[in-house]
């Protein structure tokens, strides 16, 4: 229930479709007569846009996040990387029989070089349909074959391809794994992504080692530069609003026992 209300939430909470609607709903409003509501309607989705399309609002949201944790350097052997899922495109890659990696494919990218860097260790991927309506192949298997394709072998793969979001990760990872005291598990996800993921598998009474990834700025410098692709400046302000309303969200409801985890 929780994956469904929160798919349906942010639909309307995310800043760019909320800065569309209420665009439309002023041009509407307008025509319809009420000129001042609809005046005041357009003005506000038009700031609105401009504001987080071309300054650096996006990089002061995101750098807290991204900020938070950094990589871990473990004092001995890896046991684990414990790679999260939300970097592959299952509709396209799906429709296009080939796995398909979205901007935070580096999430599979930094698995493989961590397996490669430590050879004894397990590569375990987490995740299955981020869709409304699960169908078609899970992430997992796409993850499973891209793994296969970059070289490794089914023996050193663990794939978990239930969970639905970051809290059945660390949930269900650790009801298959189950992890002993003493063993040392990396946890690769998106940089914005760590506190909540951290907070996650604290929750369940894992101890996961940071490791941080597929950064969305390149530092403090960001907050001085405004964004010469709206685009872009959008999506930073989308992704990092949801993943602060994420962190309010997981610790009112018990899936984190901080509201900003950190070190």
């Amino acid at each position: 229930m929780f994956f469904y209300a929160a798919k349906l939430i942010w639909f309307f909470l995310q800043p760019s479709a909320a800065l569309i609607l209420a665009l439309a709903a002023g041009v509407v409003s307008i025509g319809l007569g009420a000129v001042r509501v609809g005046a005041g309607l357009v003005l506000l989705g038009t700031l609105g846009l401009l504001v987080a399309g071309f300054t650096p609002l996006g990089a002061a949201l995101m750098l807290p996040l991204e900020d938070r944790f950094a990589r871990a350097a473990p004092d001995g052997p890896v046991t684990g990387i414990l790679v999260l899922g939300g970097g592959i495109d299952q509709r396209i890659g799906d429709a296009r029989q080939t796995p398909t990696l979205t901007e935070a494919g580096d999430r599979l990218t930094e698995g493989v070089a961590l397996a490669v860097r430590y050879p004894e260790a397990r590569l375990v991927f987490t995740g299955g349909s981020d869709q409304f309506v699960a169908a078609g192949p899970s992430e997992g298997e796409a993850a499973q074959r891209f793994f296969r394709d970059m070289g490794i072998p089914d023996r050193r793969l663990t794939i978990e391809d239930r969970s639905r979001d970051t809290a059945e990760n660390a949930r269900f990872s650790k009801a298959l794994l189950d992890p002993k005291p003493g063993e040392r598990w990396l946890l690769v996800t998106s940089a914005f992504h760590m506190p909540r993921s951290m907070g996650s598998f604290r929750a369940v009474g894992w101890d996961v080692l940071p490791w941080p990834t597929d950064y969305r700025t390149s530092g403090p410098g960001d907050l001085t530069r405004f964004v010469s692709q709206p685009s872009v400046g959008l999506q930073r302000v989308d992704v990092a609003t949801k993943e602060w309303i994420g962190l309010v969200a997981y610790r009112l409801s018990g899936r984190t026992n901080a509201l900003f985890p950190g070190p």
